[in-house]
């Protein structure tokens, strides 16, 4: 009977540790919130000195659910920065069980216009991250032998968009990556998947949802909405945990139907 009842209490990442970039807010928040809620124990990345305050917010926010939780001003697109924030954790929490890779950024131009310097920008921060975090991550969970990495691309990666041409080739890499580095740890017990969102309630999104044209834009969604920073969260927490335990070189469109 008691273990009837422990098993329905148990929290699905109860003891776990997880790293999520790129948290200050937005998806990143919500995910590491989700995570959280859910027990596990949180370290988090933020970059910039104007997202301090939203840091610390989250961090007392986490601790609030129980979990031991830390903020880290760490930049994912510098390798050597990856392996002194990852190297602090294991210090810290023990281990990784957990790796979001979801620090990303927008840099939107025309191919014309786009300078080398924007696209390299892109590219380090969206896809070389990536790498950076996983080459560290993977130590520990070998060691362990089980962990799940999951990768935040988007449906821009698998469809392209005018205008995005450098957001789109990193989400596309990421997807690549994902799946070879299925490939190579899956005999580890290390899944390793993508999640493709559409387009959510986020900073980077305000001008669709809120721009001219908006209700055009949304006739092409077929659920007729933006989704929210908590579903791509909920889809996190299900690759996460063992509900996803047979899942990996996958990736899962949250996009409203977008690209049905």
């Amino acid at each position: 009977m008691w273990q009837i009842i422990n098993a329905i209490i148990m929290k699905l990442l109860e003891g776990k540790v997880s790293i999520v970039t790129g948290a200050a807010r937005g998806i990143g928040a919500a995910i590491a919130l989700k995570l959280a809620e859910q027990g596990s124990h949180i370290a988090f990345t933020y970059v910039s000195d104007s997202s301090a305050a939203k840091a610390a917010e989250l961090e007392a926010s986490l601790q609030a659910l129980g979990v031991k939780a830390k903020a880290y001003q760490s930049n994912a697109g510098d390798f050597a920065a990856c392996e002194s924030f990852v190297n602090d954790v294991v210090k810290e929490f023990g281990t990784v069980d957990v790796c979001v890779n979801n620090a990303g950024i927008s840099k939107d131009n025309l191919l014309l216009r786009m300078t080398a310097e924007q696209w390299d920008d892109v590219m380090d921060i969206n896809l070389k991250s990536v790498f950076n975090m996983t080459k560290q991550v993977i130590r520990p969970m070998m060691k362990a032998k089980t962990g799940s990495i999951i990768n935040m691309s988007s449906i821009i990666g698998m469809r392209g968009n005018a205008g995005q041409s450098s957001y789109a080739a990193s989400k596309a890499g990421i997807i690549g990556f994902t799946k070879s580095v299925a490939h190579e740890l899956g005999s580890r017990n290390i899944r390793c998947n993508a999640i493709a969102p559409g387009f959510i309630e986020t900073d980077m999104t305000h001008y669709l949802k809120d721009g001219e044209g908006a209700a055009e834009f949304l006739k092409k969604i077929p659920l007729g909405r933006f989704g929210k920073a908590e579903e791509i969260a909920n889809t996190t927490l299900f690759l996460a945990s063992d509900m996803g335990s047979y899942i990996t070189g996958q990736v899962i469109s949250a996009c409203g139907g977008l690209n049905i």
